[in-house]
């Protein structure tokens, strides 16, 4: 995390130097133990039974995208806790995307959505990511509950002290976590003391002084007119009150001491995202300090000002919103081409400011459906993950600097738990235990090898491996460490695989047992949030939404029993050869001068050991020895050899079956795709895949094990209907377009966007969400029509 430019607060407000040991365990806290946050943008607001859930998730540590984390958990659940599915998502500089298809058999108002890391498991699991998405249906439509409202008081600072003027704020909510509007009366021993109304959102403050042996509450009225009474909370004899108020540039602060024993002198510091950015020594003049702090130089976030004794014990409290609006950037926005009508095409271009580096993602959909903007990447990054407990419309902070915005924002300051440190903890040297340790490595093949002597894996080389995925092979080699670890690094596993395996030949005994590890998925502890909301009275985006998902699902459920027809295509015959070469080779590999081999059609290769027993003698000029390894010389030198178009050595390729060889192409030199110019030419060796005819199991004869990667990602679809379409079905898509993958750098600032209309839609929003390298954010909306 970048250091934060305070320097000069800790240079003119630091007092005496802290005890030794507090000052290093905090060094090393602050240091090694930040937490990750996460946001998500979905395509859509809510979804229906057939949909599919389309997501991009972004994290940030400290005021910067996330980039040691490399793997992002998420479980999805129903509406009672029921868990759908897990799945697990490759991290890529402070991002990811994926998707969820919801079963056709849901029968639930809601999916439940929690994602985390495995570092974020070492703290408050409160701060996981946890969001409902709602799912439309014709029976939750209707439903309606009985409200139950409920109110909390929270003190200023924690304390409530005998004889301390102190505010109380209040915040009133139903059982789901939506804000009431309340009023009420302050009671002191069942007298009224003082009225008092909600001003935002349920919440509202107020003053008290609580006087010895008083009782005080707050007996309010709730949205249908029935009375209620909340308890104040505890009242102290002695204790320390902390007030804070302050305008954009500062915060002032105001430290009163009560009681003889609490403490003379006091430390106050400030932090942001566990990161120290203030730490203060006053003592106490009569029980009395104040002071006042710039924040005009801080990063936008969370500030927590603690205050501690002379023994850094906590003896108060309280956080402060910084908006000093650096945290955002502004896409441009601009259609260049225009397509209202049925299936028409339509062109936008985003552009970014010069010198940006960005990562987007961008959804289209029907601007006629029911939409929630209540939460976006920039609220819920620098506000809602970092409180405890559900924040009504937190998007609503960040849309204008107006005064009364800000002290509307304090108020949830006052009324949400935070993220605390364990200052107690702190000063006794003691740091957190951390059970999950950072998983700064992707999934991917790993394991070790058992009944192996030292020394015979401290030379073994490495465990060549095919790791077939759904027709897709990939040739890896992982090096064998001395204690029989291996790790095919560079390799990101996806799905599930099957691994074929062979150790190498006189190095380590062929008795050895080789035991492939899984990624231990960790258990995420239960919901942080309050029950689902059922579905409000019907209203017109949500019933256009659900009319349209409704007749998707129809067509959904109708294709799953649908038989397809043959369909037949006659085409000009190519020589096997040239469809070969186009089918397998890219780039530099295809065409060009070369010797070329079908080994599909070649009943009579598979009779080989190996592809160097094959080759020998059928191509002029290279001169193949069958040492082991062969050597294989070209024009007085050794040619380059590839598999499957990436760069490998003779060792590998004898150990890759010639029944699971498709094509074979020896090119003649020089070869511009080999390093050094390919001056000998090079040897392109091409594995089969799933469309073979004659294609053998990859891997047959060695043994194999199954492992499990991350979830496959799907790639959203989006018809083009310049290529025609089929007119006898209607489309009716109300995500248009989906696009998590929206890179822009330096010189690349700008990009173009096709997309196609569907049948019904005459307007289209269009949301983008994004983050800078440097953890700049941008959330913009847009309406077509």
């Amino acid at each position: 995390m970048k250091k934060f430019s305070v320097a000069f607060l800790l240079l003119c407000l630091s007092g005496t130097v802290t005890s030794q040991t507090f000052e290093d365990t905090f060094e090393k806290y602050s240091s090694n133990f930040i937490s990750e946050r996460i946001h998500f943008h979905f395509d859509k607001t809510s979804y229906a039974v057939g949909d599919t859930i389309w997501f991009k998730a972004y994290l940030m540590k400290g005021i910067s995208p996330e980039v040691e984390s490399k793997t992002l958990y998420v479980d999805w659940s129903d509406a009672n806790g029921k868990l759908i599915k897990r799945t697990s998502w490759p991290i890529l500089e402070g991002a990811t995307f994926g998707q969820l298809a919801i079963p056709l058999d849901f029968n639930s108002n809601a999916i439940e959505v929690k994602a985390y890391t495995k570092w974020m498991l070492n703290f408050d699991s409160s701060f996981l990511y946890n969001k409902y998405i709602n799912i439309l249906s014709t029976a939750t439509a209707k439903s309606e509950v009985k409200i139950i409202p409920q109110l909390h008081l929270f003190a200023e600072g924690g304390n409530l002290i005998e004889g301390l003027n102190t505010k109380i704020a209040f915040k009133a909510t139903d059982q789901f976590g939506r804000p009431i509007e309340v009023s009420g009366d302050v009671m002191e021993d069942g007298k009224k003391v003082s009225q008092v109304t909600s001003v935002h959102d349920g919440m509202g403050a107020f003053y008290v002084q609580p006087q010895p042996g008083k009782k005080y509450s707050l007996r309010w009225k709730g949205p249908a007119g029935e009375t209620h009474e909340t308890k104040f909370p505890e009242v102290e004899k002695s204790g320390l009150l902390l007030r804070v108020t302050g305008t954009k540039e500062n915060r002032v602060f105001f430290v009163q001491a009560s009681g003889t024993d609490v403490a003379k002198s006091v430390r106050i510091i400030g932090t942001m995202f566990n990161q120290p950015v203030f730490n203060i020594q006053r003592d106490l003049t009569d029980g009395i300090t104040q002071g006042s702090i710039p924040v005009n130089e801080l990063p936008s976030g969370i500030l927590t000002i603690t205050v501690l004794n002379e023994n850094y014990q906590p003896l108060a409290e309280r956080i402060t919103f910084v908006n000093n609006n650096e945290y955002s950037f502004t896409p441009q926005f601009e259609v260049e081409y225009w397509g209202m009508n049925k299936r028409a095409r339509n062109e936008v271009i985003i552009e970014i400011p010069q010198h940006f580096e960005a990562n987007l993602s961008i959804s289209v959909t029907d601007a006629e459906i029911d939409f929630n903007d209540d939460n976006t990447i920039i609220s819920e990054l620098l506000l809602s993950s970092e409180l405890k407990g559900k924040i009504h419309n937190p998007a609503f902070y960040f849309r204008n600097k107006e005064d009364s915005t800000a002290n509307f924002l304090d108020l949830v300051m006052l009324t949400n738990g935070w993220r605390k440190i364990s200052w107690t903890d702190i000063a006794a040297g003691k740091l957190p235990e951390i059970k999950f340790p950072l998983e700064n490595e992707y999934n991917t093949v790993h394991g070790r090898i058992h009944g192996a002597m030292p020394n015979q894996l401290a030379n073994a080389g490495s465990l060549i491996m095919i790791v077939n995925q759904k027709d897709e092979k990939e040739f890896i080699a992982a090096p064998i460490k001395p204690d029989g670890s291996f790790r095919a690094e560079d390799f990101i596993l996806m799905d599930t695989a099957t691994v074929y395996y062979q150790l190498p030949k006189d190095r380590i005994p062929p008795t050895s047992i080789v035991q492939f590890l899984g990624s231990q998925v960790p258990i995420a502890p239960g919901s942080n949030l309050p029950p689902a909301v059922p579905q409000p009275a019907d209203t017109t985006g949500a019933s256009r939404h659900l009319q349209f998902a409704d007749e998707i699902a129809g067509l959904l459920k109708l294709e799953k029993a649908k038989v397809l027809e043959t369909v037949t295509i006659t085409a000009k015959t190519k020589p096997e050869l040239e469809k070969m070469d186009e089918k397998y080779t890219t780039g530099m590999f295809s065409g060009g001068t070369a010797t070329s081999f079908d080994l599909v059609n070649e009943k009579s290769a598979s009779a080989y050991k190996d592809i160097f027993s094959y080759l020998q003698g059928r191509v002029a000029g290279v001169v193949i020895t069958m040492t082991d390894p062969p050597t294989v010389t070209w024009r007085g030198g050794t040619p380059a050899f590839f598999l499957d178009e990436m760069p490998v050595d003779v060792q590998l390729l004898t150990t890759v079956p010639v029944t699971n060889i498709a094509y074979v192409k020896v090119i003649n030199p020089p070869f511009l795709g080999a390093a050094g110019g390919g001056t000998n030419g090079a040897i392109a060796i091409y594995t089969r895949r799933g469309d073979d005819e004659k294609a053998a199991a990859p891997g047959v004869g060695l043994p194999k094990n199954t492992v499990i990667g991350y979830t496959m990602i799907r790639k959203f679809f989006s018809p083009d209907y310049l290529l025609g379409g089929d007119e006898d079905s209607r489309d009716v898509r109300t995500t248009l377009y989906w696009n998590p993958e929206v890179v822009m750098k330096d010189g690349q600032n700008r990009v173009k966007l096709t997309f196609y209309n569907n049948d019904i839609s005459e307007s289209f929003r269009i949301v983008i969400e994004g983050m800078t390298k440097s953890g700049q954010m941008a959330h913009v909306v847009k309406i077509m029509e």
